[in-house]
């Protein structure tokens, strides 16, 4: 009788003999031959070189070749999806996603790419849907998690989206920036200004240079009352970004709530030397005027942005104020 070790490294050898002869087509225990996982490689090596059609082109035959639609694998669609989304053709991206899933419902970075896409085209309900799915299998996974969040502060439910923040931030303490600006502006549009404040000054302690973490904190500083801090907050933004019309509009309407109204006037003139004839920019000339006691001039540059704007909020603003400056 033959010893058990011998037996084993018999049997050993058979195995391989099978998979170097290719005595199976899918290889031993339906594993996916060789041959196809060069070519996944190739379709990666395409894809790291931004050759990303001929990515496509590589993943589309590997992928289809499969008869079998179980052995499809969601790794080869994902980069399929990915090398789409580089094309900037996100709807065959997501058509690539949705065709995976029917195949790994459960699958969780396909799920999350999905979700992603959803989001980002504004189809927020079934961005949701998705990443609620994706939770259900890995209840910590940090995309899934900030996405959701994100999900609900587009839908305006602050506290929820903090919830799924809070669970985030105590998986990932040391998140980048860009999640912890997000997270206080939740507490902003909730006008709890210094949550708001202590999380953006976190976020700009790791990321001075992006314009909207000085604006959150330029608001939520406005929001405490902290009129210096705030104006030198927006400044900063300006600075960073000297051709975006709402940051020197806000710091017109901070000197304004300041009562800075000499300052306010001036910054709404050299305002609407750059961005003629603006609505907003003329309401706000016109109430610094008011305040100031140039009455004719205020009501002459409100009748200029009522012709210029009727249907808007600013547009109503500018009616109401017309019949009361008589």
């Amino acid at each position: 009788m033959p010893c058990p070790t011998c037996l084993k490294n018999k049997i050993a050898l058979l195995i391989a003999g099978v998979l170097f002869l290719g005595g199976c087509s899918t290889g031993f225990l339906g594993l996916a031959p060789a041959g196809d996982k060069k070519e996944y490689a190739h379709a990666r090596d395409l894809y790291n070189v931004q050759q990303y059609q001929e990515a496509i082109k590589e993943l589309t035959g590997y992928i289809y070749k499969a008869g079998n639609v179980k052995r499809r694998e969601a790794r080869a669609y994902r980069l399929l999806g990915r090398s789409y989304e580089q094309l900037g053709q996100l709807n065959k991206a997501l058509e690539t996603y949705l065709e995976a899933l029917e195949f790994h419902p459960k699958n969780v970075p396909l799920l999350i790419a999905a979700a992603d896409l959803y989001q980002r085209t504004g189809l927020t309900d079934k961005s949701q849907q998705l990443y609620a799915r994706a939770l259900e299998e890995e209840p910590d996974n940090l995309d899934a998690l900030s996405g959701q969040a994100e999900n609900y502060r587009s839908f305006g439910f602050y506290s929820q989206a903090r919830a799924y923040y809070d669970q985030f931030f105590a998986l990932n303490p040391a998140a980048a920036p860009h999640y912890r600006a997000r997270y206080a502006s939740t507490f902003l549009n909730q006008s709890n200004f210094e949550q708001a404040f202590i999380h953006i000054t976190m976020a700009l302690a790791e990321d001075s240079t992006q314009p909207d973490y000085w604006l959150i904190s330029a608001q939520a500083a406005f929001g405490l009352g902290h009129w210096p801090e705030a104006l030198a907050d927006l400044n900063n933004a300006i600075s960073l970004a000297p051709d975006r019309a709402d940051l020197r509009l806000y710091k017109i309407i901070g000197l304004y709530q300041a009562g800075n109204y000499k300052e306010s006037l001036k910054e709404a003139q050299a305002f609407l030397k750059k961005y003629p004839r603006r609505p907003l920019g003329l309401l706000l000339e016109a109430l610094n005027e008011q305040r100031l006691g140039y009455t004719a001039r205020a009501r002459t540059h409100l009748q200029q942005a009522a012709a210029t704007d009727d249907k808007t909020f600013v547009g109503q603003v500018v009616a109401r104020l017309l019949a009361e400056w008589k």
